[in-house]
């Protein structure tokens, strides 16, 4: 297949791309390398991708990008809350109307696979008994922040407009080409090397992560298995974890790490929710990296790693 992938060059996309030729597809990345990122420069041998530099909001750029594709993977967006706070206008822009001017510009043959946040899901839900219950794709959306809100807004286009799948991602983590810093796992691993403390601000808020490298495989998996207008859950069902629990993990690989919580203060993002997975489970779809395996990949990485400039704020 021929595929569109906005955004390739970023902390998904630099490593869905890889897989994807590897898979023998053709690649299109359209992508304006706001972060001055050097990802992709290992697949520029392969003759089946072509790169773009341009912006995913170009109506022109991205009509001549679709013509011959049989499938578009939108990921260009300020991904994450603070980013999309501190350019709301930008947010709205990129995250929303792009898309949907993507989906107006291809045929309904193409198929589309997007990624949204199961961010929308905010603060979840409680039983009679206070206790939260899982959240699965029938659960209503409550989106908490700017960022949670257009990506619901921009799931409910992409269903509206027919062959295509949306992936509600839990927080991602792991080593990327185009790595993020900003991320809770990779933030929180890269403090407990670098700095040996953190002060948690609402340590018991919950939120179900997935590797980054697990992400990318479900995008080949929903291509390879598609099934028109499904939504899924996209995590790990052994990770649903308050942060507390997170730094627990961590300090498990790294003794001396040492973190307590502030009294005072909140949380911008303030995500509380556990997930199901079971629906994509059902598909045939397991994760791979565990966690675990995840929280060591990123303390080898930070031997490598000692800047600020990977992440979006």
């Amino acid at each position: 297949m021929k595929i569109l992938v906005t955004g390739g060059a970023g902390y998904i996309g630099s490593v869905l791309v890889p897989l994807l030729l590897g898979e023998g597809h053709e690649v299109i990345v359209l992508d304006n390398f706001r972060y001055n990122q050097t990802s992709l420069l290992d697949c520029c041998h392969d003759s089946r991708l072509t790169i773009v530099r341009g912006d995913a909001r170009d109506r022109n750029l991205v009509a001549e990008s679709l013509q011959k594709c049989d499938a578009a993977f939108p990921l260009a967006c300020l991904a994450g809350a603070p980013e999309c706070s501190k350019d709301p206008t930008q947010a709205l822009d990129v995250n929303l109307n792009a898309v949907g001017m993507l989906l107006k510009l291809r045929s309904r043959n193409q198929i589309v696979i997007f990624p949204t946040s199961n961010s929308g899901y905010g603060i979840g839900q409680v039983n009679a008994e206070g206790k939260p219950v899982h959240c699965t794709e029938e659960t209503p959306l409550n989106p908490v922040s700017l960022y949670g809100r257009l990506k619901v807004q921009a799931e409910k286009l992409v269903l509206e407009s027919g062959n295509s799948i949306t992936l509600r991602l839990a927080t991602a983590f792991g080593i990327s080409p185009r790595m993020r810093l900003d991320l809770l796992v990779n933030d929180f691993t890269y403090r407990a090397v670098t700095d040996r403390f953190l002060v948690l601000f609402e340590s018991h808020f919950k939120r179900n992560y997935i590797h980054v490298r697990d992400v990318a495989r479900a995008f080949i998996h929903c291509l390879n298995h598609f099934d028109a207008g499904q939504t899924y859950n996209v995590g790990l069902s052994d990770a649903n974890l308050s942060k507390w629990e997170l730094c627990q993990e961590i300090q498990k690989q790294v003794p001396d790490f040492w973190f307590t919580e502030a009294q005072v203060g909140e949380d911008p993002d303030k995500r509380n929710y556990i997930v199901s997975n079971e629906k994509i489970e059902k598909t045939g779809f397991k994760p791979e990296v565990s966690l675990q395996m995840g929280i060591a990949e990123l303390i080898k990485g930070y031997q490598v790693i000692r800047r600020s400039q990977f992440s979006n704020v």
